[in-house]
């Protein structure tokens, strides 16, 4: 990561001819400075049109003008192009909401990695369905809230969830082992802003004790994907994976056991490219520029 102040443009268009031209041509006039630069062109399908992603660093100081100038000369470009796309600035922190049941590693991780500057966000709150770990969020100077979830209070439950998130201007949600499938209208009031972690390697096991279901098929390798979430159970766009190798004397709890290891890297891995506006959704696939 540089250290200077920069500008993260990504963008998704039909793909055509000249479309670099035409953004790094719009840069160029105005003195900027491309720090970095990530192209990738996605080959027409039978179920998808042909489609050019983009992702550019520019140095803040290097423009002449501010962020929001620069989406106002920029917007004629992108409606020319039909592009779906975005810019951020390095400078202001992205607000992460965390949620979590009564599994510790991811939320212990992550509240680890914030507090060193590992991951350099805010953390407006944590929201549980239980209050395990209220005094521990709390030690951390963080907002924790308790919110019960059961089969008769699910629509009022996860209408609270979504106040607290947008009360706390929160730019993502991440389920840390939050053990509750969302409801469709709050996956669908936040398109590519929830992440979650599944402990299986997906599209393998999907819904609850993927490991136990590993463990019955006699697998040799398991793994631990971060996903955005949609209203359809595990099957959101794939940000990052990971696997270990087991062999036939793993029991389900040493499964158990190994998993927690790579949940945690591969959601720290996810959360941190999704933050870093290196992910590019196209339907139901992503594209991750590393």
């Amino acid at each position: 990561m540089h250290r200077d102040r920069f500008y993260t443009l990504s963008a998704s268009c039909p793909d055509q001819v000249g479309i670099i031209a035409c953004v790094t041509g719009f840069i160029a006039e105005h003195k900027g400075w491309i720090l970095e630069s990530s192209f990738h062109s996605d080959e027409m399908t039978e179920q998808r049109a042909a489609r050019y992603f983009i992702r550019i660093e520019v140095k803040a100081d290097s423009l002449p003008f501010m962020l929001t100038e620069f989406r106002e000369r920029f917007r004629p470009i992108a409606e020319s192009l039909q592009m779906d796309w975005r810019i951020n600035d390095s400078a202001v922190k992205k607000r992460v909401v965390l949620m979590v049941s009564k599994q510790e590693h991811c939320l212990y991780d992550l509240l680890a990695r914030w507090q060193s500057k590992e991951l350099d966000i805010e953390i407006p709150c944590v929201i549980s369905n239980h209050d395990t770990f209220k005094g521990f969020v709390e030690w951390h100077g963080i907002p924790f809230h308790h919110v019960p979830v059961t089969a008769e209070t699910k629509v009022q439950a996860f209408a609270e969830v979504q106040r607290l998130f947008e009360e706390s201007h929160g730019d993502t949600m991440v389920l840390a082992r939050y053990m509750q499938i969302l409801s469709p209208e709050l996956c669908a009031a936040h398109p590519g802003k929830i992440l979650n972690i599944h402990h299986s390697f997906l599209p393998s096991f999907v819904g609850a004790k993927p490991y136990h279901q590993a463990y019955q098929r006699g697998v040799k390798l398991i793994g631990a994907t971060c996903h955005y979430v949609t209203a359809d159970l595990d099957q959101g766009p794939i940000i990052e994976q990971d696997v270990i190798r087991i062999d036939h004397s793993d029991s389900p709890n040493d499964m158990v056991r190994y998993g927690k290891d790579i949940e945690k890297t591969v959601l720290a891995r996810g959360l941190r490219y999704h933050l870093e506006d290196r992910v590019l959704t196209h339907g139901n696939k992503t594209v991750v520029f590393r």
